[in-house]
């Protein structure tokens, strides 16, 4: 994977999103965590990028995978972190930290939930943040983050020329 490596979008999801489709689908959306990652498989390709996806529900783990990013150098990473972008200053600092392009991503509206969830230390920390579109918004920060680092999506196999 080392080879990879400058091609290897992380995508990081934190606690209780291993539950995706079963726990609170109102806001969360009915796509399991599977699919999200297929999803995010099949985007990153559009741009010769690969994804490394991982979930954890610790925070010390996350902050982990966010420093294993850099001393790999992975060139950026897509971050719904959960819960924890409402309280953790240490995912924060990990990715100012790293200094790795990050974008993060939520299911649902923000602003629409408690007012205790309109903060995100990791927003902070991103250059962009997603919230609202559900599964899409994972496709919406691959998109943006592929334009950020400079990766251009492949050529479509067909052409409008044809026609």
């Amino acid at each position: 994977m080392a080879d990879d490596a400058e091609k290897t979008i992380l995508v990081l999801n934190g606690p209780n999103l291993d539950l995706l489709a079963t726990r609170e689908p109102e806001t969360h959306g009915h796509a399991t965590l599977a699919e999200v990652e297929r999803l995010c498989v099949e985007t990153a390709a559009r741009f010769g990028l690969v994804t490394d996806c991982r979930q954890a529900n610790h925070e010390g783990a996350l902050v982990d995978c966010i420093h294993e990013a850099r001393s790999r150098g992975v060139p950026g990473i897509v971050l719904n972190a959960g819960t924890y972008s409402h309280t953790s200053i240490a995912l924060h600092d990990a990715l100012t930290g790293v200094k790795i392009p990050t974008v993060e991503v939520y299911f649902g509206n923000i602003r629409a939930r408690a007012g205790v969830r309109h903060h995100s230390f990791t927003a902070k920390a991103a250059f962009a943040s997603i919230c609202g579109f559900g599964i899409d918004g994972y496709r919406l920060a691959i998109t943006g983050l592929a334009a950020k680092i400079g990766a251009k999506a492949a050529p479509s196999a067909t052409t409008t020329t044809d026609i």
